[in-house]
């Protein structure tokens, strides 16, 4: 059997030579000088070749166990060289398929549909609180209770909102995965409630018609593409989230010449639960004003037949307008801090429950968070769909004739005069 000495003092002779060990096992020396340790073995009838690694970073001793690993499965009717084929390409399988490689994927298909500070937000805050928890696991491995600690340490620093935008990017990429067949759960999604719930926030709103009308006089100002105004002053009057505006589909609107003309926003776009979402009995159906309805038929002339969006992105109209092209007229108008595109929700629910109030319409406060689509658990689909359209209708209209008073037509907006 072979000494640690003689491996270290064995010399390159002019052609390549064995060192024999035992059991099969041999270093063999190359005229370079290279070592190597190999392993000669039977099976199957054929004489085969193992190789373990150079000497000496594989010591002789370390050598002989790999040897006997091979050995052993040799006498269970394993061929150590097709294992160790078959353990490499596992590996290797494994590698593509961990959660930060299906991530990075997931970002690559999708990233051409977001703004650039957007898509590097989202990679970011992957590379910060996941990827170093979970990044090098294989996602099918990945389980509820991992990704929950690595969402916890967002929270626990105080970050409520981030943990739970981290915990809704990590279940896009479960999502991404069970679409392509290497997963079969989304773990991120199950530990939803598990989280503190994010606290009400509060958005810069303002609360009386007359500064309703001078936010979106100085917004008009601007000198900001035509598309932006007409979204802006939309969903002022309509008091719609910005997300389901944004991407608003030409075939959303219905009746626009007629006296009840509607917008349809599908479930899939409404802040709804997973399961709502799918279904699409919960569509929601927003009466439009007679101004909503001009500005909505000038937009549509102006995005062309073949439009994807009511308000396509300048840039590339196969897109939305973007959120942050929005909320840009806003501060460049001077409003930070006091109103946001979000906050005409709040403005509309102000002032219009206070009408209510002074005219004693109790029963008006009910149908305002219906026009919110503030709708409780348990209520009926139809109800969000359908109930009280007559009176929403007359609310609509009311009010925008109140925020429409003394500012420019829709037609100047539109570039008619």
């Amino acid at each position: 059997m072979l000494t640690d000495r003689e491996c270290r003092s064995a010399k390159p002779r002019e052609k390549p030579y064995k060192l024999g060990d035992a059991g099969g096992l041999y270093l063999y020396v190359t005229p370079a000088g290279a070592k190597s340790w190999r392993m000669k073995y039977r099976i199957a009838k054929r004489e085969k070749r193992l190789t373990f690694g150079l000497y000496p970073e594989v010591t002789l001793q370390e050598a002989r166990e790999l040897r006997d690993r091979a050995r052993k499965q040799i006498r269970d009717g394993i061929d150590p060289s097709i294992a160790r084929k078959q353990t490499r390409a596992q590996a290797a399988l494994s590698a593509e398929t961990t959660f930060r490689a299906i991530a990075e994927e997931w970002h690559a298909t999708y990233k051409s549909g977001w703004n650039a500070r957007y898509a590097r937000q989202i990679l970011d805050r992957l590379e910060n609180h996941v990827f170093p928890a979970i990044g090098s696991v294989p996602i099918a491995q990945v389980t509820a209770a991992m990704v929950l600690q690595a969402i916890r340490k967002v929270e626990s620093s105080g970050a409520i909102e981030m943990a739970h935008r981290v915990r809704q990017h990590t279940s896009d990429v479960f999502v991404h995965g069970i679409s392509t067949g290497r997963c079969e759960d989304d773990p991120a999604h199950v530990i939803a409630k598990a989280l503190k719930p994010v606290p009400k926030r509060l958005w810069p709103a303002v609360r009386t018609i007359e500064d309703a009308r001078e936010v979106l006089r100085a917004v008009e100002m601007q000198s900001a593409a035509r598309q932006t105004k007409l979204a802006s002053r939309l969903m002022a009057l309509t008091a719609v989230r910005s997300g389901p505006l944004r991407n608003a589909a030409p075939s959303e609107f219905e009746g626009l010449d007629g006296p009840e003309p509607v917008w349809r926003i599908p479930a899939a776009k409404m802040k709804l639960s997973r399961e709502r979402k799918a279904d699409a009995g919960y569509e929601f159906v927003v009466p439009l004003s007679t101004w909503s309805a001009e500005l909505v038929r000038g937009a549509l002339r102006i995005a062309g037949p073949n439009a994807v969006f009511l308000f396509p992105s300048s840039r590339d109209p196969k897109k939305p307008l973007s959120d942050s092209t929005i909320s840009a007229v806003y501060l460049d108008a001077g409003l930070r801090d006091r109103h946001v595109p979000h906050g005409w929700r709040a403005t509309f629910s102000t002032i219009m429950n206070e009408r209510a109030a002074v005219e004693d319409r109790e029963r008006d406060r009910a149908i305002i968070d219906l026009m919110l689509a503030h709708v409780p658990d348990g209520v009926e689909a139809a109800y969000n769909r359908a109930a009280y359209m007559p009176r929403r209708r007359q609310l609509a209209q009311a009010w925008g004739d109140m925020l429409m008073e003394g500012l420019p037509p829709t037609a100047i907006l539109l570039g008619n005069r």
